[in-house]
C-alpha cells in the first residue's frame, strides 16, 4: 500500500469509498450527529436534483418536434416515456404483488355482495355448511403459506426465473378456477370457489420470495464494485414493487364498482343473482388475461433472473441447492430470522386480519347502512389511504436518518395506539356523534401500516440474507407471517368487532419490540459488502471480515451483545479490499491471455471495472505482491508445522504418563 502513488490511491477510493458512503475517508455511520445530519442532507440534496433533471430530460425528449398547436402531443408523448419507465421499474416488478393484493383482498370486498344475494348461504347459514364458508378464508392463506415455502426453496435450487414462471402459470389457472367456478349447488359452488382460491395461492405464495430476491438483485449491479443507484435506492426499488399490492386492492374495488353498476344500474340492494354473477366472474376474469401476459412476459424477457445466484454459486462451486449455506445461515443469521419471521407474524396478524374482515370494521363506521356500494367506496378510501402509506414509505425506505428500522418501529407503535383508543373507548367512538373519528383512527392505522411494517417486513426478509439461500429466508418469514394471518381468520370469525379493537394493538407492541432487539438495519448499507461478509464465513475466515456490514448501525442489538462486529476495522478493510480486487484483475488477465480475448469481446474494458491506474498500479507492484503472498504462505506453513508438533510432543508425553 506504501507503494501507491496519489492518483492511484484516489482512484481506490472512488471505488472503495465512494462520495456517497464516505465523508473524506470517514463511513457516513461513523460521523457525528450533527455531521451526520450535514452529509446525508448534502448527498439526498445532490441526489434529488440529479434524479428530478433525468426527468426533466426524459420529458423534454419526449416534446422534441411538436411546437405549436401540436406541442401537446409531445406532452402526452413525454409524460408516456416517463408512464413506460415507471412501468419497467415497478410495475413489471411488481406485476405477481399486484395480483396477490388484488385477489386475496377481494374476498373481504365481494363478501358483502354475496351475503347480501344468498343470505341463508352466506349470512344465516341455515340451508349450507359454515364449515366450508370459514374455508375460503383458511384455504387461501395454507396455498399462500406452501407456495411461499415450496418457491422459496425452488427459486434458490433451480433459479428465480423458473420460480417467476411457475408463479404466474399457477395463478393464471388458478384464476380460471375462480372466473368458471360452478357447483350444483350453492355448497359445492362454494367448495370449488375456495379450492379454487387454495391453488392461487400457491402461486401467490411463491410471488413473495421470488419478486422480493429478483427485485433486489437487478438493483444491484452484477461487477465487483456497487454503483450509486444500488447504494442509495436499492430499498426504493424493492418497495416501488411491492406496493403493486396496493394497486391491486385499489384495481379489484374500483371493476367490482364499475361491474355493479353496469350488472344493476341502482347500486342498491336487492342485487339480482345475474348481476352478482357477473360481477363476480368478470372481476376474476380480468386479471387471469393479465397473469397470462405475464406468464408470456417472465419466459421471454427476464433470462438473466437468475444471474447473481448462478455467480454466488459458481463462486462455492456448488450445482444444486446450498445446502452448507443453508447451515451457516441458521449459525449466523438466525435472530434475523426470528426478527424477519417474528415481525412478518405480528404484522399480518393485524394487517390481514384489518383487510379479510375489513367489511366488519365499516359497518362500525356506517351503522344501518345496507348497500354493498357504500361498503366499497369506504374500501376504496381505505386503500387510497394505504397507498399514500406505501408510496410514503418507498421514498423515505432508504432516507438514512430514518430507514427500515425506525419506520417499522413506528409503524408498529402507532398502530398500537391508533387501535388501542378506539378499544378503550368503543362505544364513545362509535356513536353518532363522534364515528368520524374513529373513521379518522380506522384509515391512519391503515396508513401507518404500509408505511412501517408491511413495506420494511417484505424487504428486509430479503435484504438480510445473503444471495445463495436468500429466497428460502425470504419464503420461510413470509410463511410465518401468513400463520398470522391464518390466526386472524380463524380468530376474527369467533369474537366480536370490539374485541377485535382489543386484541390486536398488543401485536403492534410485540412487532416493535421484536423489532428493535433482533433486526439489523440494513439502511445505508451496500449489498455488496454484506456479500462479502458471507464469502468469509463460508470460508471459514469469519474474522477475517473487517467491512462495514460489521458496523454498529448495521448490526441488531442482539448480535451486538453476543460480540459480533468487534473485528469492525476500516483501515484494515480497505487493504483487504485493494488485495481482494488484485485477485480479481489477475483473473481477469489470465482469463484474456487464456482464450485470446480482447477487451470489447466481454466488455471488460480497463477504462470500465478497471480503471487505469488501478490497473497500472496491480502491473507495477504484481511482482511484490506475488513475494508477499509467498511470505505469507510460508509463514503460514511455518506455524501449522509448529503446532503439529506441539501437539505432537503433547500426545507422545501423555501416552508415557
Amino acid at each position: 500500500m506504501s507503494e501507491m502513488s496519489t492518483t492511484e490511491a484516489n482512484a481506490f477510493k472512488s471505488l472503495l469509498r465512494p462520495d456517497d458512503s464516505y465523508d473524506h475517508g470517514t463511513y457516513w455511520a461513523d460521523l457525528s450527529f450533527g455531521e451526520r445530519i450535514k452529509f446525508i442532507r448534502s448527498v439526498d440534496s445532490n441526489e434529488r436534483r440529479r434524479e428530478l433533471s433525468a426527468i426533466k430530460d426524459t420529458f423534454l425528449a419526449g416534446c422534441e418536434g411538436w411546437n405549436g398547436a401540436l406541442a401537446w402531443i409531445g406532452w402526452i408523448y413525454g409524460f408516456s416515456k416517463l408512464f413506460a419507465w415507471y412501468c419497467k421499474s415497478a410495475v413489471l416488478q411488481g406485476a405477481g404483488i399486484g395480483l396477490e393484493g388484488y385477489v386475496l383482498f377481494s374476498i373481504g370486498n365481494i363478501k358483502p355482495l354475496l351475503q347480501s344475494a344468498f343470505p341463508t348461504c352466506w349470512k344465516s347459514h341455515k340451508k349450507y355448511n359454515p364449515t366450508w364458508l370459514h374455508a375460503i378464508e383458511y384455504l387461501e392463506v395454507v396455498g399462500i403459506i406452501f407456495g411461499q415455502i415450496l418457491v422459496g426453496f425452488i427459486g434458490d435450487w433451480i433459479g428465480r426465473r423458473w420460480g417467476l414462471i411457475q408463479d404466474a402459470v399457477i395463478m393464471f389457472v388458478g384464476l380460471l378456477m375462480l372466473t368458471t367456478a360452478w357447483g350444483v349447488t350453492l355448497n359445492s359452488w362454494i367448495i370449488f370457489y375456495a379450492w379454487a382460491l387454495f391453488f392461487y395461492g400457491i402461486g401467490v405464495g411463491g410471488e413473495y420470495p421470488m419478486t422480493a430476491t429478483s427485485s433486489m438483485e437487478s438493483a444491484v449491479s452484477s461487477g465487483k464494485v456497487s454503483n450509486r443507484e444500488d447504494r442509495l435506492h436499492r430499498g426504493r426499488k424493492v418497495t416501488s414493487a411491492f406496493l403493486m399490492q396496493g394497486w391491486g386492492q385499489f384495481l379489484n374495488v374500483i371493476i367490482l364498482i364499475i361491474m355493479l353498476y353496469i350488472t344493476h344500474r341502482s347500486g342498491g340492494p336487492p342485487y339480482p343473482e345475474a348481476a352478482v354473477h357477473w360481477t363476480y366472474r368478470v372481476s376474476f376474469g380480468i386479471p387471469a388475461l393479465g397473469t397470462l401476459w405475464l406468464a408470456w412476459y417472465r419466459a421471454k424477457r427476464m433470462k438473466f433472473a437468475s444471474e447473481d445466484l448462478t455467480a454466488a454459486k459458481k463462486k462455492a462451486n456448488v450445482t444444486g441447492y446450498d445446502t452448507q449455506s443453508l447451515g451457516l445461515a441458521f449459525k449466523h443469521f438466525g435472530s434475523r430470522l426470528v426478527a424477519t419471521a417474528g415481525t412478518w407474524f405480528m404484522n399480518d396478524l393485524f394487517f390481514y386480519g384489518n383487510k379479510l374482515f375489513q367489511n366488519q370494521f365499516i359497518e362500525v363506521l356506517t351503522p344501518g347502512n345496507k348497500s354493498v356500494m357504500t361498503t366499497w367506496k369506504y374500501n376504496l378510501i381505505n386503500v387510497a389511504v394505504s397507498l399514500a402509506g406505501y408510496y410514503l414509505a418507498s421514498f423515505f425506505i432508504d432516507n438514512k436518518l430514518y430507514g427500515r428500522k425506525w419506520m417499522m418501529i413506528v409503524g408498529f407503535m402507532c398502530d398500537f395506539v391508533l387501535f388501542m383508543v378506539p378499544a378503550c373507548a368503543f362505544y364513545f367512538f362509535t356513536s353518532k356523534n363522534h364515528i368520524h373519528a374513529c373513521q379518522a383512527l380506522y384509515f391512519l392505522s391503515s396508513f401507518f401500516n404500509q408505511f412501517g411494517p408491511n413495506s420494511v417486513t417484505f424487504l428486509v426478509a430479503a435484504e438480510v440474507f445473503p444471495t445463495p439461500i436468500r429466497a428460502t429466508a425470504h419464503g420461510f418469514a413470509a410463511a410465518i407471517g401468513k400463520l398470522g394471518a391464518l390466526v386472524a381468520a380463524v380468530l376474527y370469525n369467533d369474537i366480536s368487532t370490539q374485541t377485535i379493537f382489543y386484541v390486536v394493538p398488543w401485536f403492534g407492541l410485540a412487532g416493535a419490540i421484536l423489532t428493535l432487539v433482533f433486526l439489523p438495519d440494513t439502511t445505508g448499507l451496500d449489498l455488496k459488502e454484506q456479500e462479502r461478509r458471507w464469502s468469509y464465513i463460508r470460508m471459514g475466515r469469519e474474522q477475517g471480515y473487517h467491512g462495514t456490514a460489521l458496523h454498529p448501525k448495521h448490526l441488531s442489538v442482539w448480535e451486538r451483545l453476543r460480540g459480533v462486529g468487534k473485528q469492525y476495522d476500516l483501515t484494515a478493510d480497505f487493504e483487504q479490499r485493494v488485495e481482494e480486487m488484485r485477485a480479481d484483475w489477475e483473473a481477469w488477465q489470465v482469463r484474456k491471455a487464456e482464450e485470446k480475448l480482447k477487451d470489447e469481446d466481454e466488455g471488460l474494458e480497463e477504462g470500465s471495472e478497471f480503471p487505469e491506474e488501478v490497473s497500472n498500479y496491480f502491473h507495477r507492484t504484481a511482482t511484490n505482491a506475488a513475494k508477499s503472498r509467498r511470505d505469507r504462505s510460508s509463514d503460514s506453513y511455518g506455524e501449522k508445522t509448529k503446532n503439529l508438533q506441539v501437539q505432537s510432543s503433547s500426545e507422545t508425553n501423555s501416552t508415557e504418563r
